[in-house]
């Protein structure tokens, strides 16, 4: 491992030479941070390896908010099984780079982690993630895995029943003075009241909201979706839950389609894109993909809608039958969305699948991950950032 990074740093350090980089340290700083600043989140981390210039300057809050600004697409996700009996997840998270080679699985970037969590929701380069059940004492964890840095929280609801979501918006909050995120639980009591718990990091505490939000349905696929200042989690009633951060109200959304336009079995989860929210269809209509443009009338537009012949056409070998395929739960199922990027298992294969393209990459077989078919797993989709979280 040593020998890999130092053959690394001298790579980096050779471009650097070439590009001037390291003079430009020196005698113009201003220039040296624009210059570094367009460089990839994963290039300027291996960068901080090179000099102590290089490394105050990544390092520091002000250029890590500069650097946010530019759109870092989906690298990856993060991928974590349920045992048989379908009552807990598998204590070990496997990492699927997205744009890599094919089935290259890294299965110990949460190790630096305390303790074995189970990985619950990504947002802006930022992992919440709590203790596997078999722990006496719960703990939540906000981390960022790539600087392996973490703050710890108490559980304030032990139970499985709660959902946790995050909310971090680094253009939003001063990063360069503190990193400030929420993480927002959510429990169903009485049959038919959500309950939400909301944890701020810049007062340390948890409080109850007084809101409450009345649905008959369940929380579905489990994860709340940050989009626009807004968390929305799905139902198994086809609506969706919104909570509002500051107002904090609640509305329930319905879906851009009534079941009524379905005669057989369909794919759909929600997720993140340029800030907004959007919701991906897998049905007999093809491939659709939604955006949120008015929630307080459930309006929705689309923005790709692409048959199921069309499908087989742009991915012949991958994507073929669909017809049928559909009509078996076990065949496919659409697992995560973000930044235009659909993630979906397809037999024992989980592929990517870009919108723009309109074509699929595997990233990966089941069987690299030790996964099975029969339980719906976690998956994150993940983007890198070079935020620091505050020491607490």
């Amino acid at each position: 491992m040593a020998s890999q990074v130092c053959l690394s740093s001298r790579r980096q350090r050779s471009k650097l030479q070439s590009r001037g980089l390291e003079g430009l340290m020196c005698g113009n700083y201003d220039m040296a941070t624009n210059v570094v600043s367009q460089l990839p989140i994963l290039s300027l981390h291996r960068l901080k390896l090179v000099s102590k210039q290089l490394n105050d300057l990544i390092s520091d809050r002000a250029f890590a908010r500069l650097q946010k600004i530019k759109t870092e697409p989906v690298c990856g996700l993060f991928y974590q099984d349920r045992y048989l009996n379908g009552d807990d997840y598998v204590s070990s998270v496997s990492y699927v780079p997205q744009g890599k080679e094919e089935n290259q699985v890294f299965k110990t970037v949460m190790e630096f982690l305390p303790e074995r969590v189970v990985i619950l929701v990504a947002c802006n380069g930022l992992v919440c993630c709590r203790s596997c059940f078999c722990s006496l004492d719960q703990m939540v964890y906000v981390c960022n895995p790539l600087r392996k840095e973490w703050n710890k929280i108490e559980l304030r609801d032990p139970s499985n029943v709660c959902s946790l979501a995050l909310a971090f918006d680094p253009l939003k909050n001063p990063i360069h003075v503190s990193t400030h995120f929420k993480v927002v639980s959510v429990k169903k009591v009485e049959g038919d009241k959500f309950l939400f718990d909301i944890y701020s990091s810049e007062t340390g505490r948890w409080r109850n909201s007084k809101e409450i939000c009345l649905c008959n349905h369940n929380l579905f696929k489990n994860k709340g979706i940050f989009a626009g200042g807004d968390l929305y989690w799905l139902t198994d009633g086809h609506e969706i839950i919104m909570l509002n951060l500051e107002s904090e109200l609640t509305l329930l959304l319905k879906e851009p389609l009534p079941a009524t336009e379905f005669t057989m079995r369909r794919e759909f989860c929600i997720g993140e894109s340029e800030g907004m929210l959007h919701y991906v269809l897998l049905s007999e209509h093809g491939l659709q993909l939604w955006m949120l443009e008015d929630c307080f009338a459930s309006q929705w537009g689309v923005k790709y809608s692409i048959s199921l012949k069309e499908l087989e056409v742009h991915n012949h070998g991958i994507l073929f039958n669909l017809t049928e395929v559909l009509k078996v739960v076990t065949r496919l199922a659409l697992l995560a969305f973000k930044d235009g990027i659909l993630f979906m298992r397809v037999s024992g294969n989980i592929y990517s699948f870009d919108f723009e393209t309109r074509r699929a990459k595997k990233l990966c077989d089941l069987s690299t991950l030790g996964a099975a078919i029969l339980f719906p797993p976690i998956v994150i989709p993940y983007s890198l950032s070079l935020v620091p979280l505050d020491e607490k």
